[in-house]
């Protein structure tokens, strides 16, 4: 019985290429889907450990706190330093992904056992995704990160009371450097046996050549709302802080959705899953991705009704006139 219960799972995790990058997805899912759907719906039951634990930011822990989780608190500012561990990542993806288009060969035998030790061992890693439409989407995610690391460390004004367990810290860190392995680990030059086909633009479809366009969208968008909640704390005229407060924002897709810096988000990663769509992994970075930013988004949305008494009643939480 054990036996055939061990063959089943073998064969279930060959067949849909589960491995370490899938479970570390799997997992934060999971958390965040239980822990995110008991904050939104019984908070008031829940000790204010986990409540401190899990909220953070506008909508952090009001009230009596937990000593030992105030311990394992830092800074939020703190984000900036995954976004320049994100950038760097993903330049060295970029790097690798071109040379192997340079060399016309597979990438180098450090980088493969890595890639099978991540992504499921040498017999189990097969090609997903064609290095073409691999290279795209590393371009977009290098910009996305470049982006994201330009606006932490120079324009983004964060509270200086503002602070953030060390898990959200962590789990930065984990999500992008699973996120860009996820673009190498079953792409043409990355699997054993295999070379980079010559780059084609033919060989990229209309459905892509349309994710490349909503991702640039919704790149543009996402930064326009960014300098919206910027410019809230700044004077129009000179330029300066004038408060760290958490003030009410309009405009832009702000007149629609309470977080549309997260919405946009989560359509970027639908963007890059239509260029990687045999890829298992992203599949599943996606689920993560979209339960982090909507349970992110409820919190938030929840927030400004507490504390803005007008607030407009037609603004939805994360997708314009639908949640």
């Amino acid at each position: 019985m054990l036996t055939l219960a061990y063959n089943s799972l073998n064969q279930f995790i060959e067949e849909y290429n589960f491995n370490l990058l899938n479970f570390i997805f799997i997992g934060f899912t999971a958390v965040i889907i239980v822990f995110g759907s008991l904050v939104n719906l019984v908070e008031s039951l829940l000790p204010n450990s986990l409540r401190q634990s899990f909220r953070y930011g506008k909508h952090c822990h009001k009230g009596t706190t937990n000593a030992l989780i105030s311990l394992t608190e830092i800074p939020k500012s703190w984000f900036k330093h995954f976004y320049i561990f994100a950038f760097s990542w993903s330049l060295l993806a970029l790097v690798l992904v071109l040379k192997g288009f340079i060399a016309k060969a597979e990438a180098p035998e450090m980088v493969l056992t890595f890639l099978d030790f991540m992504a499921g061992g040498q017999a189990n890693r097969s090609v997903q995704v064609d290095s073409t439409c691999a290279l795209v989407a590393t371009v977009l995610m290098t910009m996305q990160c470049g982006r994201r690391f330009y606006e932490t460390n120079f324009v983004q004004i964060f509270s200086k009371n503002s602070r953030i367990n060390w898990s959200h810290y962590l789990v930065g860190y984990i999500h992008y450097f699973g996120a860009i392995l996820a673009l190498l680990a079953n792409t043409q030059g990355f699997v054993r046996g295999t070379q980079p086909s010559p780059f084609s633009l033919k060989q990229i479809s209309l459905v892509q050549y349309l994710c490349i366009f909503i991702f640039h969208f919704s790149w543009t968008q996402q930064y326009k709302s960014n300098m919206i909640l910027v410019n809230l704390r700044k004077d129009a005229k000179s330029g300066e802080i004038k408060t760290e407060q958490h003030l009410l924002p309009t405009g832009g897709f702000f007149n629609m959705i309470s977080s549309p810096h997260m919405f946009f988000e989560i359509v970027m990663y639908v963007a890059v899953l239509g260029l990687m769509l045999n890829s298992t992994t992203w599949l599943l970075i996606f689920i993560w991705v979209f339960s982090n930013q909507l349970m992110n988004a409820l919190l938030t949305h929840k927030w400004y009704k507490e504390n803005f008494k007008n607030y407009p009643k037609t603004r939805k939480a994360l997708i314009p006139f639908i949640l």
